[in-house]
């Protein structure tokens, strides 16, 4: 018996030394087990909160806002950058719409990121403006263009396709126009002639002001501006569309020159003295450069967008193109602006990353 309690207390024993070394080894487990888990847990939500940053960087994305100044080209160059910023880097785009001299303020001050035609020439504020650092220019848009007073090419050679017969067959210079006052009557001002101008918000309107004084016009003439670019345009579809006479500024690129045969009235060769003298502007418009501007802070947040934008550049003709197609086909700006995209896949596609392309293309689909 004594044999019996004493193997059975051994045995007791023996089991409790089993049981602590079960359970020290068991904790040690268990403690192994939940310092994995909480690394897991730290490293997890460490993950979580970096891919948490990434999305809070791509939401802060500024919006680019871009100017319109209230011509079709900057409109259609506003619509194609934005395509291409929208679907191939994920920002956001808005327009603003302005005058030239009221966008500039705005994009000094901020509230205007991006102007995608400077016709910095026709506008000396911005040449100040970018000289002294409150603009930054990153490159030329196109620099093949033209402006002045223009008319329809059957009023000289005539049109025997449309039985229009040449009624000014001596008119080549802008002063020639004062032999001809009698072809332009101002249906709103009996006994004189009408020269349509732009609207008044443009540099361009106030030099065709200046100039018609200078050339003796304003005699037989009156300058008449006009409130829209679309009313002006449709100024001179209407005459054309009628094989009518008609005289007024307009410029390259537009669809009117990518549709319409116009000639370009002749004046001196453009030489910076004539032009500046006086501010007389006594010789044709200068060849120019149309150039892509930027606001300083907007160009220091937002890199890749600027790098886009520097290897931005187009043509007058692929541009007059382009808004050729958006008036013939009753289409709009975006449209003509995917239709350009599409039409001039190798040209832009030097102008970003490669992602970036494969996803512009494929929101072309």
């Amino acid at each position: 018996m004594w044999y019996c309690r004493g193997y059975c207390s051994l045995q007791l024993i023996l089991n409790r030394k089993t049981e602590e070394i079960v359970l020290k080894k068991f904790n040690k487990r268990f403690f192994l087990f939940f310092l994995v888990l909480s690394l897991i847990l730290v490293v997890t939500a460490c993950s979580s909160g970096i891919e948490a940053d990434k999305e809070v960087v791509e939401v802060e994305k500024d919006t680019v806002i871009f100017g319109d100044a209230g011509w079709d080209s900057i409109r259609l160059h506003n619509a194609i950058a934005g395509f291409i910023l929208e679907n191939g880097y994920g920002y956001e785009t808005e327009i603003m719409p302005g005058s030239s001299i009221n966008l500039l303020e705005g994009m000094i001050s901020g509230d205007i990121n991006v102007m995608m035609e400077m016709w910095q020439d026709n506008f000396i504020a911005y040449k100040k403006s970018r000289e002294i650092g409150e603009v930054i220019e990153l490159g030329t848009n196109f620099d093949d263009n033209a402006q002045g007073l223009y008319v329809p090419r059957y009023l000289i050679e005539g049109d025997a396709e449309r039985g229009i017969k040449a009624l000014a067959p001596d008119l080549k210079t802008v002063e020639d126009l004062k032999k001809y006052a009698n072809l332009f009557p101002d249906a709103e001002d009996p006994g004189r002639a009408i020269i349509y101008n732009g609207p008044p918000s443009w540099e361009a309107t106030t030099i065709i002001d200046i100039k018609s004084e200078f050339y003796g016009l304003t005699e037989d003439y009156n300058i008449v501006g006009t409130g829209t670019s679309a009313a002006l345009a449709a100024s001179l579809s209407a005459a054309y569309v009628k094989g009518e006479p008609w005289v007024g500024y307009y410029w390259e690129p537009t669809w009117i020159s990518g549709k319409y045969d116009l000639v370009l009235l002749e004046e001196a060769p453009f030489d910076e003295s004539l032009w500046t003298e006086e501010e007389s502007y006594a010789c044709e418009f200068k060849s120019s450069d149309v150039t892509i501007a930027v606001n300083p802070e907007f160009a220091d947040r937002n890199p890749e967008v600027i790098e886009f934008l520097t290897n931005y550049t187009t043509s007058s003709l692929l541009t007059a193109q382009a808004l050729a197609y958006m008036q013939e086909n009753d289409a709009s700006i975006d449209e003509a602006a995917k239709w350009f995209i599409g039409e001039n896949e190798d040209l832009w596609k030097n102008w970003v990353p490669e992602d970036v392309y494969s996803k512009v293309m494929a929101a072309l689909e």
